[in-house]
């Protein structure tokens, strides 16, 4: 039986734990889908746990100037049903059947009514952009989600190949998750009317700090606990794909019979060529130069934030930026 999984929302983002609560409360009541049992499933998922860092980062960053508080909640929730309708397309994609412990919709339904349903939550995300009334808000948003999708399309033809290049893996992290935290951050920033300059900065965090959280989320698909993430290790290379923890570990070992296996076998010998890399690289150098690079890019975000000044919104920046590092899950 699925665990039941609830938003987790995490200590530090108290100062604005009500009005997460309440861009929880507008994407509830924008999913209208009238099929009353996928509309159930839908509305599940939603609930069905995460941690609400994408619209945290649009809140946070609408706060270092005054502005309307109705607006940055619309944009807030825009950005995470856009998050929310990208998780149901990659489910369906990768035949995933489990997020977060809870069954995925393509594990229930139908193909057709799955990108349905991923569709309609996209339309509901424009539409609470359009309602900010900023059309530079609305251009952020239709452009990333053109960046996440280009990036998915990548990812499928780059699969179970190897050798690969490093720079594809870093445009495929920054379209699959830098690029939406980028236009959080950026999107918040232009609702509070700040000067350009902090727009870009705003915007360079969101980027350096997607691209660690990305890197830390490819570390835990070897070191992770299946119960705790709700899939199974060694995910990425189920599907085919490379990640960094694999780019260095191959620095090293030198044959890639193993990884072509892992990539490419079938059946039981696949399996366990799998099973034998995922624990290789969980035990190798691979981890702590990932993790390394990823203090990397939260140093840069931190950076980003240098010319804002030091009050309680970006003091919560700073530790998110520390979380995105020690996190588990």
């Amino acid at each position: 039986m699925a665990r039941e999984a609830k938003v987790a929302y995490l200590p530090f983002l108290a100062p604005i734990k009500r009005e997460l609560e309440e861009v929880e409360k507008v994407i509830l009541e924008k999913i209208s889908l009238t099929y009353q049992p996928l509309a159930e499933n839908v509305t599940q998922l939603i609930r069905g746990g995460g941690k609400r860092l994408r619209p945290a980062l649009a809140i946070l960053a609408s706060k270092f100037h005054p502005a309307d508080r109705g607006k940055v909640i619309l944009l807030a929730a825009s950005i995470e049903m856009l998050h929310t309708a990208t998780l149901i397309h990659d489910d369906l994609i990768d035949n995933a059947s489990s997020r977060r412990g809870l069954p995925t919709l393509n594990s229930m339904w139908p193909s057709a009514a799955v990108v349905l349903a991923g569709d309609h939550i996209l339309a509901g995300a424009a539409s609470l952009a359009a309602r900010t009334g900023s059309p530079r808000v609305v251009r952020i948003i239709a452009e990333t989600l053109q960046i996440i999708c280009d990036g998915e399309i990548r990812q499928i033809f780059g699969a179970y190949g190897w050798p690969q290049d490093i720079k594809d893996y870093y445009y495929r992290i920054y379209a699959k998750t830098a690029s939406l935290f980028a236009a959080a951050t950026e999107a918040g920033g232009v609702l509070s009317k700040a000067p350009e300059g902090e727009i870009q900065a705003l915007r360079k965090y969101g980027e350096y700090l997607g691209t660690a959280f990305q890197i830390v989320d490819d570390v835990l698909d070897f070191t992770g606990k299946e119960e705790e993430m709700g899939k199974p290790t060694g995910s990425d290379l189920r599907q085919g794909i490379v990640t960094l923890p694999v780019f260095y570990f191959m620095e090293d070992y030198n044959d890639s019979k193993l990884l072509l296996k892992a990539l490419n076998a079938r059946g039981e010998e696949r399996g366990e060529a799998i099973a034998t890399l995922v624990e290789l690289i969980r035990n190798s150098q691979a981890i702590k130069l990932s993790l390394d690079k990823a203090r990397e890019f939260v140093i840069r975000a931190k950076e980003a934030l240098s010319i804002f000044p030091d009050n309680q919104y970006r003091r919560i920046m700073l530790e998110l930026a520390d979380f995105v590092i020690e996190r588990k899950i």
